[in-house]
């Protein structure tokens, strides 16, 4: 995550909503002293009630001739992060002098360990994910594995391996500007045009 506490959000509820809008992540793990990296659709968990508002996890699939899936049956520690929209931003933009270029962009970083699931949970997550992902084409009718032929379905489960990360930490970079005056702001936003950033710095500008 950036550094730099103007970017920083740590609101839960905020975090968890972009994770769902942007739920194809990049996995990144070290196990046996060998990095790894890999990417996967998730399904946010909010499991039970507590402090902090319960429990977390990103629940996702793996091919099972990925690097990660034999190291699964001991689990491994990861990262999976959320990107959403990313833009460079002109110094002319802003107005101002000696100002340098810039990246700006939203991402989400979820940490925790990572472990199998079970049968029954593995199918819920295929079910779900599939609605959560078909519910973003409506009004197309959504597909369910039920449209498959009897045994197809877990005949290609087999070439899969369902997995949990379990959240222990949340952090969000929302880097929007926020280190500039209004104007220079305004500035960039007008030189992005209709750069999908463009909006979401000026809606953080509206909120404060």
């Amino acid at each position: 995550m950036h550094p730099a506490k103007a970017f920083r959000v740590d609101d839960r509820t905020r975090l968890l909503d972009f994770v769902r809008a942007n739920g194809f992540v990049t996995l990144a793990a070290a196990v046996g002293g060998r990095p790894f990296v890999a990417q996967a659709p998730v399904v946010v968990r909010e499991l039970g009630f507590g402090a902090g508002g319960g429990e977390v996890a990103l629940d996702f699939h793996l091919s099972r001739a990925n690097a990660l899936a034999p190291h699964l049956v001991q689990g491994f520690r990861a990262v999976a992060l959320a990107a959403g929209p990313h833009a460079y931003v002109s110094p002319d933009w802003y107005g101002t002098d000696d100002q340098v270029p810039t990246w700006n962009y939203v991402s989400v970083e979820a940490e925790g360990l990572v472990a199998p699931l079970s049968n029954d949970e593995f199918v819920a997550l295929l079910d779900d994910l599939s609605a959560q992902e078909e519910a973003r084409l409506l009004p197309k009718t959504p597909w369910t594995r039920h449209k498959m032929t009897p045994g197809r379905f877990e005949a290609m489960m087999r070439g899969i391996v369902g997995c949990r990360l379990t959240v222990e930490r949340l952090e969000g970079t929302f880097k929007l500007g926020q280190n500039k005056t209004d104007a220079e702001r305004a500035g960039a936003i007008a030189g992005l045009g209709e750069d999908p950033v463009a909006a979401l710095m000026r809606a953080a500008q509206e909120n404060g």
